[in-house]
């Protein structure tokens, strides 16, 4: 059903996110339905229908699953949605991953209205169709075999809900605290696009928030909203496939000669309580990482402090684990992350052999013609070490070496 390399998920919530979206979306993206009530009925949560269909949303087509459930249904604690859980025939991980989620939503609300998470009375989030979202979410991640969920940033729309405390602002206050340290923004729909349940499910489930990552797309689905939204189609866009490494081969307005273009991050702080020792540790470890580049400049900060920019240029999928470097390493208490277009020449390592013996050189070129010439800087100083001559000298003679085809 799937290919074997199509483990990454990413989730476009320009139209933000529900329960019901999220499984409309899998289910689009190839989830088998049958499989998929099968596994869901593990869960002993009473008689309710399933209904799936295709809806359009401003003229685009997508999957939407609702859950036809009895009116009447009990208030919950966690402890009785846990027990429900482990009382199904569903694998461990799954419910694992659904514990977790309930679990996340429990502190939220027990924060909110002040008491413990064991107290707290699940209402909206805790009723059956919540349970179904949540564990069906879970289930269809796993069947699918997507190992790692990429998010994009999320459009909670504005306005007010209502819900059982009363007409409330839009995002819901549990909705506002599940998204903490997530990037949000609003569009200016002027409806609730992001549920609690919803939030939950990325908060949890989200290995990391950002753009598209460089991937081979296979599939796309398409998760349907219950609101029709006037000029604003409401969908939730799944792109399931594999990472790929970032570089592509671009055309680019630069003459008529192709570009070799990626997208990288940079992530920089300002310090200004570091000893430059610090730094240098810092830097190697950075590269060890697999940073593409470590830089620091003199910067003059507030209450003319002087100190120091340190700026790291390294591949997106590694941003996470270089970021934790700069608060194990540094002494920054913040950092800043964005995403840089780069365009590369074409490089390639040749080794010459110079007066004083063989040197590697980089050459960059595009469209087959040369534009640059560097001698490798380890190479030339070992020689000019061993020959006991300027390296200067060297590295002269290793361009041209080059250019004299030696």
């Amino acid at each position: 059903m799937t290919a074997a390399n199509a483990n990454l998920a990413y989730l476009d919530c320009s139209s933000g996110i529900s329960g019901d979206m999220l499984l409309g979306a899998l289910l689009d993206a190839g989830l088998p339905l049958d499989w998929f009530c099968s596994e869901l009925k593990k869960i002993p949560v009473g008689a309710y229908e399933v209904d799936v269909r295709r809806v359009l949303r401003s003229g685009l087509a997508g999957t939407q699953l609702t859950f036809h459930i009895p009116s009447q249904q009990p208030h919950r604690h966690l402890h009785q949605i846990e027990e429900m859980l482990g009382a199904s025939a569903l694998s461990e991980s799954v419910r694992e991953r659904a514990r977790r989620i309930f679990n996340r939503l429990a502190e939220v609300e027990g924060k909110l209205h002040d008491m413990p998470p064991s107290k707290v009375h699940f209402h909206e989030v805790g009723a059956v169709d919540a349970i179904l979202d949540i564990t069906g979410a879970c289930l269809g991640l796993e069947r699918l075999g997507l190992k790692e969920l990429v998010c994009s940033p999320l459009n909670l729309g504005g306005g007010r809900v209502d819900a059982v405390h009363g007409s409330l602002p839009v995002p819901a206050p549990a909705t506002t605290e599940l998204l903490r340290g997530i990037p949000v923004y609003s569009s200016g729909v002027e409806a609730e696009l992001v549920t609690p349940t919803g939030a939950a499910l990325v908060a949890e489930l989200a290995s990391s928030f950002g753009p598209i990552p460089a991937m081979k797309i296979e599939r796309v689905g398409y998760g349907v909203g219950s609101k029709e939204i006037k000029g604003h189609p409401n969908l939730l866009r799944l792109l399931v496939g594999e990472r790929v490494a970032a570089t592509i081969t671009l055309v680019k307005a630069q003459g008529s000669h192709p570009v070799a273009e990626d997208v990288v991050s940079v992530i920089e702080a300002n310090v200004d309580d570091m000893s430059p020792q610090l730094f240098g540790y810092f830097e190697e470890k950075a590269l060890a990482l697999g940073a593409l580049d470590v830089t620091s400049t003199a910067v003059q900060m507030k209450k003319n402090r002087p100190g120091i920019g340190i700026t790291v240029l390294c591949r997106r999928e590694d941003s996470d684990k270089i970021a934790e470097m700069f608060f194990l390493e540094t002494t920054t208490i913040g950092i800043r992350i964005h995403y840089v277009r780069r365009q590369l020449l074409e490089r390639e390592l040749v080794t010459v052999e110079t007066d004083y013996g063989p040197a590697r050189v980089k050459v960059a070129s595009r469209d087959g013609s040369v534009l640059n010439i560097a001698p490798e800087y380890d190479d030339c100083s070992k020689l000019a070490k061993e020959k006991s001559v300027p390296l200067k000298q060297v590295m002269l003679d290793a361009q041209m070496a080059y250019r004299q085809g030696r």
